[in-house]
């Protein structure tokens, strides 16, 4: 049985360290932000400026100016500081986030990523992906395991515009758990439950080797 969006949230929030300074992309990692474990001290960070948010308010208690860069309203903690979009893209461009979990329409093979652009779509922009992932320590990608016509989005070679070359550590899909080093194949490290191999296999365009 695949996982959840949820499920995939709580996988991702399990590569969380304390201590970590960590940006969470638009979509699925968003929701890592509900599964931060009890007693562990992490620090999300948000390109608009905002740094040391919580998860998501419940329904009601929305404040519409505590939001993320997704336009997302958050929380915010005692510990929740403010600056200028300005700064919170040097905080990323100056090495000091350990973390990026990103959305993806395509991941390689080598790891090269591809999430902001699909060709003859009205797109704004790559917003804060490409300095992300030429700035963070570790990037950790979150995605559905096929697009919605059933193609492969863990591809040979990235066919739309690439957000970052050989940049991705590792990938959580609805099926299960791969990792990457950019030059040895990547590798199967973990599945969904009652999920085989061979139904990766056959929805996976690139060769992986198992460390299950």
């Amino acid at each position: 049985m695949a996982w959840t969006r949820e499920q995939m949230a709580q996988r991702a929030a399990r590569e969380l360290q304390d201590g970590f300074y960590v940006n969470l992309g638009i979509g699925i990692p968003t929701l890592v932000s509900n599964y931060i474990p009890d007693g562990m001290n992490v620090t999300l960070q948000s390109e608009n400026g905002m740094l040391g948010f919580g998860p998501f308010p419940y329904e009601g208690e929305e404040d519409p100016d505590v939001i993320n860069a997704g336009k997302q309203t958050v929380t915010e903690l005692a510990m929740t500081s403010y600056s200028s979009s300005a700064d919170g893209f040097g905080m990323i461009r100056g090495g000091h986030m350990d973390m990026a979990i990103l959305g993806a329409m395509q991941v390689s093979a080598k790891g090269d990523l591809a999430n902001w652009m699909v060709p003859g779509k009205m797109v704004k922009g790559p917003g804060g992906a490409m300095d992300l992932v030429a700035g963070v320590r570790r990037v950790v990608v979150v995605m559905e395991h096929v697009e919605k016509t059933g193609a492969p989005k863990l591809v040979d070679v990235c066919t739309l515009p690439l957000t970052g070359q050989e940049v991705v550590d590792m990938v959580i899909t609805d099926l299960g758990v791969f990792t990457l080093d950019g030059k040895a194949q990547p590798v199967l490290i973990e599945l969904a439950p009652d999920v085989r191999v061979e139904d990766i296999k056959a929805k996976t365009e690139f060769s992986f080797s198992l460390g299950l």
